[in-house]
C-alpha cells in the first residue's frame, strides 16, 4: 500500500501528448512520491521524463505548433495579467491560424503559377498575374501588421523600463521605495549616493514594468560617479517611459522629450498640490496610473508573434513576396523564378510553426520547461 489516489487513463489521440497516458494523482508527500517513483523505477521500460519531453512529444505528434510551444513557455513564466492573456491566445492557436491561413493563400498563388508554366500549350489561362499578385499582397499585409505588433508583444512578453531621472538628493530613490513598497534603494542626505543603476519589477496596469533609479545627474570630478552618471543617460536614453524630477533647483542637465512625465519632487516640503511626495504618498497614485496608462498606450496595437525568430520569418517571407510580385511583372517567362520566390516565402513560414528543419531550435526552447512537461 502506498497511498490512497486517482488514476487517469487516457486512451490514444486523447492526451497533452496524443499518445495512450496514465496518470497517478497522489497526495503531495515527499515520501509519497519517492514511494511511487521507486516503484515505478522497477518497471521493464519506465524512466524519468526529460525537460519539457511530454510538450515535444506533443509537437512531434502534431497537437502543437513550434508557436505553441513557445507560448505554454511564456504561460508557465508569466508574471502579469498581460503576459499571461498574450501567451494563451498564442497556445490557444492564434499565431499558428494565421500562418496557415497565409499559407493556404500562397500555396494557391504558387499553383496558379505552375499549373501555368506545366499546361502552357494547354487551354488554360495565360495571364493569372492579376490574382496571384492579389494573394501575395493579401498576405504581405498580414505579415506587416504582425512586424508592426512585435514590438508591443515583445514588450509585454520581456517587460517595460520607466527610468527615474533627476539631479542628486531630488528624491529619486525615496520615490522608487515608495513605488515598490519597499526599500529597495539606499536613501541619503549626501550626494551622490546612488552609484549604479537599481532595478525594481512590479507590476502596472497588468503590464511588466522595469523601474530604474538612476544616479543624479551633476558635474562631478569623482570618477566612480561619473561612470554611474554615464550608465544612468545610457539606460534612460533607452528606457521606454522616463519619469524626471526635478525641485526649487529646477531642471536636471538631461534632455527633455515630448513623451517623459515630468513632476515637482518633494512637494510635501514645497507645499505644492500638483507635485508628488515619496514621504506622504501626494501624487503616487496618478503617477501610477499615468505610467499605466502610457504604456498601455504602447501595446494597443500589439501582435501575436513575439521573438526574435518571428520577426526573421516574416521578414524574409516578406522579402521573398516582394521579389515574386516584381518577377510577375516581367510576364510568363519568369513565373518560374516567381513560383521559386512564393515557395521560399511557404517554406519561411513552415519553418516559423515547426513544420520543417527545426531540429536546432527544439533543444533551446525545451531546455527553459521544467523535468517532464
Amino acid at each position: 500500500m502506498l497511498d490512497e489516489a486517482l488514476v487517469l487513463l487516457f486512451s490514444k489521440g486523447a492526451s497533452f501528448t496524443g499518445e495512450a497516458v496514465a496518470e497517478f494523482h497522489v497526495h503531495g508527500s515527499v515520501a509519497i512520491q519517492r514511494a511511487v517513483l521507486r516503484e515505478l523505477e522497477e518497471m521493464d521500460g519506465l524512466r524519468m521524463a526529460e525537460a519539457g519531453e511530454f510538450t515535444r512529444r506533443a509537437l512531434e505528434n502534431d497537437r502543437l505548433d513550434l508557436t505553441q510551444v513557445e507560448a505554454l513557455a511564456d504561460l508557465i513564466e508569466s508574471e502579469t495579467e498581460s503576459q499571461r492573456v498574450q501567451a494563451l491566445r498564442v497556445f490557444a492557436g492564434a499565431l499558428g491560424e494565421r500562418v496557415e491561413d497565409w499559407r493556404r493563400d500562397l500555396v494557391h498563388a504558387a499553383s496558379l503559377l505552375e499549373v501555368t508554366i506545366d499546361f502552357a500549350d494547354e487551354e488554360v489561362p495565360v495571364d493569372v498575374s492579376g490574382e496571384v499578385r492579389e494573394f501575395l499582397a493579401r498576405v504581405i499585409a498580414g505579415l506587416d501588421r504582425e512586424i508592426r505588433g512585435m514590438d508591443g508583444a515583445e514588450r509585454i512578453r520581456t517587460g517595460f523600463e520607466v527610468a527615474i531621472v533627476g539631479a542628486p538628493n531630488v528624491g529619486k530613490s525615496s520615490l522608487l521605495n515608495a513605488l515598490a513598497g519597499r526599500d529597495a534603494a539606499i536613501t541619503s542626505e549626501i550626494a551622490g549616493t546612488t552609484r549604479d543603476v537599481i532595478e525594481v519589477r512590479m507590476e502596472i496596469a497588468g503590464l511588466p514594468v522595469t523601474l530604474l533609479d538612476t544616479a543624479g545627474l551633476r558635474e562631478t570630478q569623482d570618477p566612480v560617479e561619473q561612470i554611474g552618471i554615464a550608465r544612468a543617460r545610457d539606460r534612460a536614453m533607452t528606457s521606454d517611459l522616463r519619469v524626471i524630477l526635478s525641485d526649487e533647483r529646477g531642471m536636471p542637465d538631461f534632455d527633455v522629450s515630448d513623451g517623459d512625465i515630468v513632476l515637482r519632487s518633494k512637494a510635501d516640503l514645497a507645499g505644492e498640490a500638483e507635485g508628488i511626495s515619496a514621504k506622504t504618498g501626494q501624487g503616487l497614485d496618478a503617477l501610477i496610473s499615468e505610467i499605466g496608462e502610457r504604456l498601455s498606450d504602447k501595446v494597443q496595437a500589439a501582435g501575436l508573434a513575439t521573438r526574435e525568430r518571428h520577426r526573421v520569418a516574416f521578414l524574409e517571407g516578406r522579402i521573398a513576396l516582394e521579389d515574386a510580385i516584381s518577377l510577375l511583372a516581367r510576364g510568363p517567362d519568369s513565373y518560374d523564378l516567381a513560383a521559386e520566390e512564393i515557395r521560399a516565402a511557404i517554406r519561411a513560414l513552415e519553418l516559423l510553426i515547426g513544420r520543417i528543419d527545426v531540429e536546432n531550435l527544439l533543444d533551446e526552447i525545451f531546455s527553459s520547461f521544467c523535468i517532464g512537461k
